[in-house]
C-alpha cells in the first residue's frame, strides 16, 4: 500500500531519471540586496542566504522551463514522439490569464499531441508532477517517457520575494526532468505523497477551520495568514502536524524502497532559510547540513515547485552525488502535502 492507502503493483516496472536540467538567471548577492534597500540587513543575515536568482526579463516564466527542458531532453535521448505526457508545475503567476503554460512548454520543445497538463501543488508541485508522470508511465504499456517541468518568477507588485513569506527567500528559475521506462542514470526507487488538509487554512484568509475569504491585496502576505492560523490553532499543534506529515511520507518512501535512513547519502530539501530548514527538517532527521543541498540552495533561493530538480541537477553535475549512492528528495506544499522520493544513481550522467 502507498502512503495514501492506494494499492500499487507488487512488481512495478522500473523507472529512471534519463535527463535533468535547470535554467537559473544570475543571482543577486545579498550585499547588493542590502545596499539597494530591497531588504533590511537583519532579515537578510537571519536567513543566511548568500544570493537569490532574479529574472529581469519580460518573458513568460515558462520560457525558463523551456530552456531547462531542451537540455533535459537532449540528455535523455528520447524523441518527442516518445514523450507520453508533459507536466508543468508552478506556484505563482505565469504571465497571462486564461492560458496554458504547459501547452507553451510542449509547443516550444516537443510539439505533438500528447497531453500537456498544469500542476498547481504550490511548493510541492515538482514532486507531485513527478508522481503523476510515474502514474502515466505505469498505466500505459506503450508509454516510454514523460517530461516534467517547473518555472516561476516572483516579483512585485504581486509578490515580494524577501517579505511575502518570512523565513523563505523566493527565487526565479526553470527546471526539467525526463522520467523514462527505458533507461537512465538513476533509478526512482520510491515516491510517496501524503496530504494534511487540516493545515489548509495556514495559507489563506478567514477562520483557520472555517470558510475561506477572497483576498485581492498585493503583494501576497503569507506571513499574516500564518500568524492568524497559529493564533487559532496553536503553534505546537501546527508543528506537530507538519513534522508528522513529512515523517509519514519519509517512512513510506523508505519502506517502499527497502532503504534505511542511515543508507541515504544525500538529502535534497526545500530551499528554505536556515531557521526554517532546521525546524522543519534537520532537527527531526538528525542530519548534518553538510549532507544536504544547503550550500547550493543558499545561493539560489526557493524556486517554488523546482527546488528538488534544481538541487538534484547540481549535485549530479558537481560530482557530489555519485554512482552507487542514494538520494532522498523531500518537499512540502501548502494545502498541505508532503512528498518524499528515493533515487539510486547507477552511472555518471552524460552532460
Amino acid at each position: 500500500m502507498g502512503a495514501l492507502g492506494v494499492s500499487r503493483p507488487d512488481h512495478p516496472a522500473e523507472l529512471f531519471v534519463a535527463g535533468i536540467g535547470a535554467w537559473l538567471p544570475a543571482a543577486v548577492p545579498v550585499e547588493d540586496v542590502i545596499r539597494q534597500g530591497i531588504c533590511d540587513e537583519q532579515t537578510v543575515r537571519r536567513s543566511e542566504m548568500l544570493g537569490v536568482t532574479v529574472d529581469g526579463t519580460d518573458e513568460v516564466p515558462a520560457e525558463m522551463a523551456v530552456r531547462a527542458a531542451r537540455a533535459a531532453l537532449a540528455q535523455a535521448g528520447h524523441g518527442g514522439h516518445e514523450i507520453a505526457v508533459v507536466l508543468h508545475a508552478y506556484l505563482f503567476d505565469q504571465g497571462n490569464d486564461l492560458w496554458s503554460p504547459a501547452g507553451y512548454v510542449q509547443r516550444r520543445t516537443l510539439g505533438g499531441q500528447c497531453p500537456a497538463i498544469g500542476i498547481q501543488q504550490v511548493s510541492n508541485g515538482g514532486m507531485a508532477a513527478l508522481d503523476v508522470a510515474r502514474a502515466y508511465l505505469r498505466a500505459w504499456p506503450q508509454a516510454r517517457a514523460a517530461l516534467v517541468t517547473t518555472a516561476d518568477r516572483f516579483c512585485l507588485p504581486g509578490f515580494d520575494r524577501w517579505h511575502s513569506d518570512p523565513g523563505t527567500v523566493y527565487a526565479d528559475g526553470g527546471t526539467a526532468l525526463v522520467l523514462s521506462k527505458v533507461d537512465g542514470f538513476a533509478r526512482l526507487l520510491a515516491l510517496e505523497l501524503v496530504s494534511g488538509p487540516e493545515l489548509e487554512g495556514m495559507h489563506r484568509a478567514g477562520p483557520a477551520l472555517g470558510v475561506g475569504q477572497r483576498v485581492l491585496d498585493r503583494p501576497v502576505s503569507l506571513g499574516a495568514h500564518k500568524r492568524a492560523f497559529v493564533e487559532q490553532v496553536g503553534n505546537g499543534a501546527a508543528m506537530e502536524h507538519i513534522v508528522s506529515g513529512q515523517r509519514a511520507a519519509m517512512d513510506a518512501a523508505l519502506a517502499a524502497s527497502g532503504t534505511k535512513l542511515s543508507e541515504i547519502d544525500w538529502f535534497v530539501l526545500p530551499h528554505f532559510g536556515v531557521r526554517r530548514l532546521q525546524s522543519n527538517y534537520l532537527r527531526h532527521l538528525e542530519v548534518a547540513v553538510e549532507r544536504t543541498n544547503w550550500e547550493f540552495s543558499r545561493t539560489v533561493g526557493h524556486l517554488g515547485a523546482g527546488d528538488q530538480i534544481a538541487s538534484l541537477a547540481h549535485l549530479l553535475r558537481s560530482g557530489a552525488l555519485r554512482p552507487g549512492q542514494r538520494c532522498m528528495l523531500m518537499a512540502v506544499g501548502a494545502g498541505f502535502t508532503w512528498s518524499c522520493g528515493v533515487l539510486e544513481v547507477t552511472r555518471t550522467p552524460y552532460w
